[in-house]
C-alpha cells in the first residue's frame, strides 16, 4: 500500500513538472508575437507621422514662396543709374568738364596746373617764350578764348607749343631748304602711312587707301596727305586743322627739322590760324583736283 502511494506521488510530481515546463515556452511565444505586432503598428504610425511632416514642409515652402512673391511685388524698383553728363562731353586741351547750376555738362578752363620743377617739363611757345609746362600754355589759351580776366593779351588766344624744352636759338631755314621741304614732307607722311599699314594699325578703309597708294604713284602722296590732314583734325571735327592741332607733327620734329615750324606756318595762307584741305594740299604742292575729303571714311563715322 505504501509502495502504491509512493508511486502515485512520483507520478503527480512528474505531471506537475511537465505542466510548468510548458508555461514559459508559451509565454515566450506570446511575448514574441506581441512584440512583432507592436513593431508593425509602430512602423505604420511612423509612416503616418512622416507623411504629415512632409505635407507640412511642402505647405511651409509654398507659403514662403508666396510671401517672397508678394514682397517682390511690393518692393519698389531700383532707380536706374544716372549717366554722368560729363562722360560724353569732350573738352579740349586746357579744359575740364564740370556741371553748371542746371546739371548740364560744360567745358571750363582747368583751375590749377601742377607745379613742375624738372627742366624737361618746360615748353617753348610759338612766341619763343619758355613756359613751366604744357598745362600752363593750354590754360592761358583757354582763358583768352573765354575772355577771362587772367588772359595776358590778345595774342595768347592762339598760343601753342612749338617744341618741348626751354626756348633756344634755332638756325634760320635757308631758301633752298624751304623749297625742298614739301617733297620731304610728302615722303615722310607716306612712310608713316605705310608703316602703320604694315603694323595693321589702320582702319580697313584707310588700309585700302594705303594699298592704292602703293600701286598708283598718282595717289601715293595725295592719299597720305588726305589721311594726315583728317588725322590732325581733332575735336571738334570742323574740317580744318588749327595751328594748335599741328602739335603732333611739329613739336617732336623741331629738334631734328628746324624748318618744320616755318613750313607749317606757311600752310596757313590766309593767316586765320586754320588750315583747310585746299591749303594743306597747296602747301605740299599737290594738285587741287586730286584732293578729296574722305575724313568720315577714315574715322569710320
Amino acid at each position: 500500500m505504501k509502495v502504491h502511494l509512493v508511486l502515485l506521488a512520483a507520478l503527480l510530481f512528474l505531471l506537475l513538472a511537465d505542466a510548468n515546463a510548458d508555461k514559459p515556452r508559451k509565454l515566450k511565444k506570446f511575448r514574441h508575437k506581441h512584440k512583432t505586432t507592436t513593431t508593425t503598428e509602430s512602423s505604420a504610425e511612423d509612416q503616418d507621422v512622416y507623411s504629415i511632416m512632409e505635407e507640412d514642409e511642402k505647405a511651409s515652402k509654398t507659403s514662403e514662396e508666396e510671401s517672397k512673391e508678394m514682397h517682390k511685388i511690393d518692393e519698389p524698383e531700383e532707380p536706374a543709374l544716372l549717366l554722368d553728363p560729363c562722360s560724353t562731353k569732350h573738352c579740349g586741351a586746357g579744359q575740364i568738364c564740370d556741371l553748371d547750376d542746371n546739371g548740364e555738362a560744360q567745358c571750363v578752363c582747368i583751375p590749377d596746373c601742377p607745379v613742375e620743377t624738372e627742366p624737361r617739363r618746360k615748353v617753348c611757345s610759338n612766341h619763343n617764350e619758355t613756359w613751366g609746362s604744357d598745362c600752363q600754355i593750354y590754360q592761358m589759351r583757354c582763358w583768352c578764348t573765354k575772355d577771362d580776366e587772367r588772359c595776358l593779351g590778345e595774342k595768347f588766344k592762339h598760343i601753342h607749343i612749338e617744341y618741348y624744352g626751354e626756348c633756344r636759338e634755332m638756325p634760320p631755314c635757308k631758301p633752298e631748304e624751304m623749297a625742298d621741304f614739301p617733297r620731304r614732307m610728302r615722303d615722310w607722311l607716306f612712310n608713316i602711312m605705310r608703316d602703320l599699314a604694315d603694323r595693321q594699325e589702320l582702319t580697313p578703309y584707310y588700309f585700302k587707301m594705303e594699298r592704292e597708294a602703293e600701286t598708283n604713284l598718282t595717289r601715293r602722296w595725295t592719299n597720305a596727305a588726305i589721311w594726315k590732314w583728317c588725322d590732325l583734325d581733332g575735336h571738334p571735327h570742323d574740317r580744318a586743322v588749327s595751328r594748335h592741332e599741328l602739335f603732333p607733327i611739329r613739336a617732336p620734329l623741331m629738334a631734328l627739322e628746324h624748318c618744320i615750324a616755318p613750313f607749317l606756318n606757311s600752310c596757313d595762307a590766309d593767316d586765320n590760324h586754320k588750315i583747310s584741305l585746299k591749303e594743306w594740299g597747296s602747301c605740299l604742292e599737290l594738285e587741287e583736283d586730286d584732293l578729296e575729303e574722305k575724313c568720315d571714311d577714315v574715322r569710320g563715322d
